[in-house]
């Protein structure tokens, strides 16, 4: 697949890669892509510097002073504490590790860890927030991601309709009358497998008759195509065996809703021209 030819399909693709939305086989196609095609390599790379510098553009946060005052005065009544109990402990008589219950139940260890959580808790109280806050200004610019991925696909699909609906022409061929004047502009649109007949004479068949379109291939009875309507723009259904290798279209005049298809032109044929292949 030329999927470089598709800018804003290769940047819809990139994005959802990026941001870990293209799952499975459709993930694995996608980088066997990018690697045999650099546009969509680069594509690639640009929206996963993009997705990244998200996580850069929080400013960082630091304790206020009030914190590590806090911090401080805690350790120093640590500090005073433990140097009171060690006075205790000095004027009493000592009690067996065994009586005391183990190390769990040491003072100090208790005390220590009671500090700990208190100064986690301090930081927590002071970091949450922001970080809360940063999660909520990151969730906004997913959001707003999400929103242009979605606009770009729905730019996509509008396009993708447009160029399906966007006519193909295969084949153009210009009929004229007897004096080499342009009667029917004739094209055929491969894509959606129709004949476009406009014209631009001033001919007008009488009510009771009709104009029928033939192709005439080397060496064979000519084969109808359809009868035209008084319309100056027409539509005919067709496929593209019906005309591929036919050098020559004709215009014949016939009774109102045209003749047998098979059998040829039964009329005189009043518009010819070459049928000509399209190279571009």
């Amino acid at each position: 697949m030329q999927l470089h030819k598709h800018p804003e399909l290769t940047q819809r693709l990139a994005a959802a890669h990026a941001l870990g939305t293209l799952r499975g086989g459709a993930r694995r196609r996608f980088e066997a892509i990018a690697r045999e095609q650099p546009a969509v390599r680069a594509a690639a790379i640009e929206w996963q510097i993009r997705v990244g510098s998200l996580n850069e553009l929080q400013p960082a946060a630091e304790p206020g002073p009030q914190v590590w005052t806090r911090i401080l005065n805690l350790v120093h009544a640590e500090q005073e504490q433990a140097a009171l109990q060690r006075q205790r402990a000095s004027a009493a008589p000592a009690t067996p590790a065994s009586a005391r219950g183990g190390w769990w139940n040491h003072l100090a260890l208790w005390r220590g860890a009671g500090l700990a959580g208190v100064a986690v808790a301090v930081l927590a109280a002071l970091l949450v927030p922001g970080l809360q806050r940063d999660a909520g200004e990151r969730a906004a610019q997913v959001a707003a991601l999400q929103q242009d991925l979605q606009q770009r696909d729905a730019r996509v699909a509008q396009l993708e309709r447009e160029l399906q609906a966007a006519p193909e022409v295969r084949y153009v061929s210009v009929l004229t009358d007897d004096k080499n004047q342009p009667a029917v502009l004739v094209t055929f649109d491969g894509r959606n497998n129709r004949l476009s007949l406009q014209r631009v004479g001033n001919f007008r068949e009488a009510a009771d008759r009709s104009l029928q379109l033939w192709a005439v291939p080397p060496g064979a009875t000519p084969r109808s195509l359809g009868v035209l309507t008084p319309e100056r723009l027409l539509q005919l259904a067709s496929s593209e065996s019906a005309v591929r290798e036919i050098p020559l279209l004709a215009i014949s005049l016939e009774p109102l809703g045209g003749v047998p298809g098979d059998r040829g032109p039964t009329g005189p044929v009043l518009f010819h021209g070459a049928l000509i292949q399209k190279q571009i």
